[in-house]
């Protein structure tokens, strides 16, 4: 029978990034922890753990008991949250993934009719979209939220609904824009510091296309993943920066910041990806039926 306890301690290890902080997280000695990794070792036959500078790694045996750890115990996290919702009443849980790139505010604008609901748990993860369809795969996930559809793959069986196109707006703090509107836009975007998505953004591709059509040379100050990011540093003076008009209501309320134009031919798209299983989760079904793309 397999001892948790010891696979646990060995999940921590490598979380941690070695035996020195893992024991300073579980207020324990190093000593204690090592001896039972090795305890783990022994009884699955292999060693699992190998030394790699003043650090550790996993072997290939190591990194085949870390991917299993990692579920066991993500679920292991789960269950309090469970157990608190069985005793004291229903928790609508719904987890959703943002990808890198696409507007936070547009995110928030498509999230919106599905707050007011009673009793509800929002689970926002960022990160990269491969990572993210990984995860709705394995149904750690309720939905996705991308600037590309999921690619075609049968193995993962997922679903894309474009849910929004809408033009990109241009906002920049008072003193920049004032200095723009000198000139017509949109020329005056060549004449003042940009903060722009990153590179492995769908809309950055889309920007450097229509700059190319437009004949503009931009002068590129800033470049963020996390489009949320855009704003605030916007609003400390930075640059312009562009949002789609889904989300740049809350954009337009943000002090010090004012619109220097609308890119009508550069649309933002966002679309909503789940697998069949979250297509019969309420919430997602709310998303998409609110959605207006």
């Amino acid at each position: 029978m397999l001892n948790y306890r010891h696979l646990y301690y060995f999940w921590v290890v490598m979380k941690e990034g070695g035996f020195a902080r893992a024991a300073e997280r579980l207020d324990m000695a190093v000593q204690t922890i090592s001896a039972q990794v090795r305890e783990l070792e022994k009884s699955l036959g292999y060693q699992l753990i190998k030394p790699s500078g003043r650090s550790v790694a996993m072997t290939e045996a190591g990194q085949a008991a870390f991917a299993r750890a990692e579920e066991i115990f993500q679920i292991g996290q789960r269950i309090p949250e469970e157990v608190r919702a069985a005793a004291s009443g229903p928790i609508v849980r719904f987890a959703v993934g943002l990808s890198d790139g696409i507007s936070k505010f547009a995110a928030h604008a498509l999230l919106e009719p599905v707050l007011a609901t009673p009793s509800l748990h929002l689970i926002c993860h960022e990160g990269e979209v491969e990572q993210l369809l990984g995860e709705l795969a394995l149904h750690h996930l309720d939905l996705v939220l991308a600037g590309q559809p999921a690619p075609h793959n049968s193995n993962l069986r997922l679903t894309s609904v474009r849910v929004m196109e809408a033009p990109v707006d241009w906002y920049g703090p008072a003193a920049i824009v004032r200095k723009a509107e000198v000139d017509a836009f949109p020329q005056s975007l060549a004449q003042v510091p940009l903060l722009l998505p990153t590179a492995h953004s769908s809309l950055r591709s889309r920007l450097e296309r229509w700059f190319e059509a437009q004949g503009i040379l931009p002068r590129i100050a800033g470049e963020f993943e996390d489009s949320a990011l855009l704003s605030v540093f916007a609003a400390g003076g930075m640059g312009v920066f562009p949002v789609s008009r889904r989300g740049a209501a809350e954009v337009a309320q943000t002090r010090g910041l004012r619109l220097l134009g609308s890119s009508q031919d550069v649309k933002e798209e966002i679309h909503a990806i789940h697998s069949r299983r979250g297509l019969h989760h309420a919430l997602v079904q709310q998303v998409l039926a609110g959605a207006k793309p």
